[in-house]
């Protein structure tokens, strides 16, 4: 929904999903050209559905150079690995596609789960470069998805559209004066919400083992020293500063307590158990029902 009557909205599909941009004025040529760039030039280096993709490469091991936008995702990843003992890694691409979360898209596991390869001497993530001495499939999906909307939200403001609300798929920013009040989705029920939150200067992130999920038991929401999905937390929204942080704590949230990444991150929350119970942030700026 826009966040105002009158806002004018741009909607396609990429890397996967649908986007959603709305803004106060409709969006020039120009800023609607550099949008698209921006997304079609991130899914040609870190898909890891796309052979031809920058990350592909990795298949074989080697080197790759990102682009600027490297080095902070992979500090935050650097730095939620450490945080989760493991469980949280951009090496994980593996282990999804020995569960049939692969490229061809065959939702057809091929054999038990696989531990991730570990982040040690034979892998290396520094600044814009990472370097593999053995074959490794990166997937960066729980926090690159959430950068991208950043990436999007820059681009928008240098075009001259500082005010705007970005929704990829769930992974929302919204920049402007008036808050926006968003539903969050019941993680049982699509049609239902289990309660509200005010989104103003923030961005908003959701993980859900109901999305992505192709048999019983088999979602996207992996734990990467194990292979296996995560079974004691069924869904996650975390309000951050920034898209790419939101993105990342809202999968870190189904590996680990709250308490463990309030240590060092700034961030409101809403975490859903199996059991059917709710952990949230008293700061939080909305209610749950």
């Amino acid at each position: 929904m826009s966040p105002a009557g009158q806002w004018q909205r741009f909607s396609f599909d990429a890397i996967g999903t649908a986007w959603h941009i709305d803004t106060p004025a409709e969006l020039s040529a120009n800023a609607l050209a550099v949008v698209v760039l921006a997304v079609e030039q991130y899914d040609a280096v870190y898909s890891r559905f796309r052979p031809d993709s920058l990350v592909a490469a990795l298949a074989g091991g080697g080197s790759i150079t990102l682009p600027p936008s490297g080095e902070a995702l992979g500090d935050l990843y650097r730095m939620l690995y450490r945080l989760t003992t493991g469980a949280m890694s951009p090496l994980v691409g593996g282990s999804l596609e020995q569960l049939g979360y692969d490229a061809g898209y065959s939702f057809v596991p091929h054999g038990g789960p696989v531990p991730a390869a570990v982040w040690d001497e034979q892998f290396e993530w520094s600044g814009s470069t990472i370097r593999s001495e053995r074959p490794v499939t990166l997937d960066v999906g729980a926090a690159g998805k959430g950068q991208l909307v950043d990436l999007v939200s820059t681009a928008l403001h240098d075009a001259g559209y500082p005010e705007h609300t970005i929704d990829a798929g769930g992974d929302m920013l919204h920049r402007g004066p008036t808050p926006l009040r968003v539903a969050l989705e019941h993680p049982y029920t699509a049609d239902s919400a289990i309660g509200v939150v005010d989104l103003q200067d923030r961005a908003l992130c959701a993980s859900a083992s109901n999305r992505r999920r192709w048999a019983d038991g088999l979602h996207h929401v992996l734990d990467a020293t194990t292979g296996q999905c995560v079974d004691t937390v069924v869904a996650t929204w975390v309000l951050a500063d920034d898209a790419m942080v939101a993105d990342a704590l809202a999968t870190a949230l189904f590996l680990v307590p709250p308490e463990v990444l309030l240590a060092e991150f700034d961030f409101d929350y809403v975490r859903i158990s199996s059991e059917g119970r709710a952990q949230y942030s008293l700061s939080l700026a909305g209610a749950l029902f």
